[in-house]
């Protein structure tokens, strides 16, 4: 928790909240099969591509699932 609160204090942190134009990309990944826990990926996934965002940092192996948005592992050297 104190790490996520350190995270919220910094000036360059920009939250992505669920917008009109999360839903239409939402139902589009939901459409190829996505079921179970990986709804919620999908949820993550169109609240990034709605906003025009197409890299997320994440270690969740689940997001090569959605080839629109490129998942890149910050723990891993590249």
């Amino acid at each position: 928790m104190d790490q996520v609160d350190a995270w919220k204090e910094s000036p360059s942190l920009v939250l992505l909240p669920a917008s009109s134009g999360t839903w239409p990309v939402l139902r589009d990944l939901l459409s190829a099969a996505v079921t179970g826990s990986r709804v919620n990926d999908a949820r993550i996934a169109a609240v990034c591509l709605g906003h025009g965002r197409r890299e997320s940092w994440t270690a969740d192996k689940d997001y090569c699932r959605f080839p629109r948005l490129r998942a890149r592992n910050p723990l891993v050297r590249s």
